[in-house]
């Protein structure tokens, strides 16, 4: 069976081609970091004409390098939320006009899930149930995947996402947008123990996440500091400790709770390697299997969503909003 992947909820174009018997055969992206850099974020209307201009030119090269004939598509599957509404509507319109024509069904993809499925397409051996972190720009929680299709939130952010963090402190000091690779570069050259940042509900035994008061803190201590390029990498490193001693604490209450051997990390935020490094060893020390995807699927991409696709398919756990998308789309609303 060979799945189409399409994904359009925030400022990347992916297209993917997966198959379930010789795995992921292409994985098509466009990146709008470059147009979004000058406005320091994403602006919604110019994401949408991208990803107008760049779907069917992405959906041609993945064809073409999986060596796999339109025809030959057996599902499309496609992201329907949660996401910017107007760029989801583009890949839900794109892959379904796409299954109508080819007289093939379609399936609507919840974004969220598909992150934390994306590392069972390179860990054939990680198997539920599992603990699921989700960390990135717009959302940071905590999940119990008990079975494909069944997810309680343990925990999620109070206010703010973890990578929200990341990008205001990088704005904050002049860096380019997005924060999180300028924060991760710069933090190499920091001194440990310059600052000593609070760490938001680290002490509460619960699973949820606060950063707005981070950001405040880091805030005031901005405007008091001779603001060098010394204290940039010093703010720097002690943003990326905070972050990590608040992901830890999270996950030793959630693993209290659950009793999970296993977790999967994923989300874009777990393209920084300090923050993988350091889970690692975290796991390490508490006998627990951690579980990412490679770097290139951390951020959005096709190849989580034809893979979602799959599953969900195998599963018989067949959505189809019919054209509808969700900006908002709890994983308790999955069916």
């Amino acid at each position: 069976m060979r799945i189409l992947g399409i994904e359009t909820s925030c400022d990347e174009t992916g297209i993917a081609v997966y198959d379930s018997e010789k795995g992921l055969l292409a994985n098509e992206l466009f990146s709008q970091i470059k147009l979004h850099q000058q406005y320091g974020g994403v602006v919604p209307e110019l994401a949408s004409r991208e990803h107008i201009k760049w779907t069917n030119p992405l959906l041609e090269s993945a064809l073409q390098n999986s060596n796999t004939p339109l025809d030959d598509i057996d599902l499309i599957a496609y992201t329907a939320g949660p996401g910017l509404k107007g760029c989801l509507l583009v890949g839900t319109t794109f892959a379904r006009s796409l299954a109508y024509s080819l007289d093939k069904p379609s399936l609507s993809v919840n974004h969220i899930e598909a992150h934390l499925l994306a590392p069972m397409m390179e860990a054939p051996e990680l198997r539920f149930p599992f603990l699921g972190l989700l960390i990135s720009g717009g959302h940071t929680m905590m999940v119990h995947a008990k079975e494909i299709g069944n997810y309680e939130l343990l925990g999620t952010t109070l206010d703010d996402a973890v990578g929200e963090a990341f990008d205001k402190t990088a704005k904050l000091m002049g860096l380019p947008y997005p924060g999180g690779p300028e924060i991760e570069s710069l933090a190499k050259k920091g001194i440990t123990g310059k600052f000593d940042f609070p760490r938001p509900l680290k002490n509460k035994k619960n699973c949820d996440f606060s950063f707005s008061g981070l950001k405040t803190h880091i805030l005031q201590t901005w405007n008091k500091a001779e603001q060098t390029d010394q204290i940039k990498a010093d703010i720097a490193l002690e943003l990326q400790h905070t972050v990590v001693d608040c992901l830890q604490s999270r996950l030793q209450n959630a693993i209290e709770q659950t009793k999970a051997t296993s977790v999967v990390v994923s989300g874009g935020v777990t393209a920084n390697q300090f923050i993988r490094t350091s889970l690692e060893d975290f796991g390490s020390k508490a006998g627990l299997a951690i579980y990412y995807p490679s770097k290139n699927f951390c951020t959005d991409n096709g190849a989580m969503i034809a893979y979602a696709g799959y599953l969900k398919h195998a599963a018989n756990q067949i959505c189809d909003l019919e054209g509808e998308v969700r900006a908002r789309w709890p994983l308790s609303e999955i069916f």
